[in-house]
């Protein structure tokens, strides 16, 4: 599995404190990377995901960063530079902020929230990365994450649907840019993930979260470390011919149109049980 090793290098993760952050930093730890770990001044669980790191014998560099003050992200990129004395190898654009408004409800305030943390964010931290990493020769790995709402709506979130489109083609552009330096750009889109929410619902959530689960063609929620694997294929040498793409983790969503099988008859085989039997089929 040399492939997916990533072994001597460094991934910057942002949004580590827990939920997907956690498991992506986590997973690539185990993969052999060292970390550096961003998140918002005092996030909780930031401890726990330094603690998860060195328990399996990496390092971690970590940083207290609000990622909608867009002016000092070139100032954070510059000092993890300074402080590892190598740019890191991944970056991860993980963090990522939500909504859940009406369309005529979201003011100008909560939009530029939105895209501050969603779309500027991710452009001026991956270019200012990708400087230095153009700068000292590194052939990285910048992987966004987005979300199925990069494509396709949902109701009650035009700000943060428009933020995860922009992020996608944002990573496609660097994709086509970045790639004669050896860098490649692609994003990763999760479906619904059994992770911690913020915020108020105006809604039954229990009952929404059951409806959805009944839409989903894998029956339930992904579990954050299943989103692991997709990642590690983006960071590592194992996808190295991959840019300007997007993997979708989504557990058949997008793939299912018209959610008609919960109103057909059960599936069953028409092989008798045992498999096709012991006769000679051959023609």
């Amino acid at each position: 599995m040399h492939r997916f090793s990533l072994a001597g290098r460094t991934a910057l993760v942002t949004g580590a404190a827990r939920g997907l952050g956690r498991a992506f930093a986590v997973g690539l730890a185990e993969a052999g990377a060292d970390l550096v770990l961003v998140d918002l001044p005092g996030a909780p669980g930031l401890a726990e995901t330094e603690a998860a790191v060195h328990a399996l014998g990496r390092r971690t560099h970590t940083y207290a960063q609000d990622l909608a003050r867009t002016e000092e992200l070139a100032t954070l990129a510059d000092r993890i530079r300074t402080d590892l004395d190598r740019t890191p190898d991944v970056l991860v654009n993980n963090a990522g902020t939500a909504a859940l408004e009406r369309f005529n409800t979201i003011t100008p305030a909560s939009w530029q929230q939105i895209m501050r943390v969603n779309v500027d964010a991710v452009f001026f931290l991956s270019q200012r990365i990708a400087e230095h990493m153009i700068a000292d020769g590194v052939r990285g790995r910048i992987i966004t994450v987005t979300s199925k709402n990069a494509l396709v709506a949902e109701a009650g979130l035009a700000h943060y649907n428009a933020s995860k489109a922009a992020a996608q083609l944002l990573t496609e552009t660097l994709a086509v840019e970045l790639a004669p330096h050896g860098i490649t750009a692609n994003t990763l889109a999760p479906g619904m993930v059994d992770t911690p929410i913020d915020g108020e619902f105006p809604f039954d959530r229990e009952a929404f979260e059951s409806a959805y689960r009944e839409r989903i063609p894998l029956g339930r929620y992904a579990d954050p470390d299943e989103c692991v694997g997709a990642l590690l294929l983006l960071a590592s040498d194992a996808g190295a011919y991959l840019t300007g793409t997007r993997l979708v983790v989504d557990g058949g969503v997008l793939a299912d149109q018209m959610p008609r099988t919960r109103f057909m008859p059960p599936y069953r085989s028409a092989l008798p049980p045992g498999g096709a039997g012991s006769e000679d089929v051959r023609p």
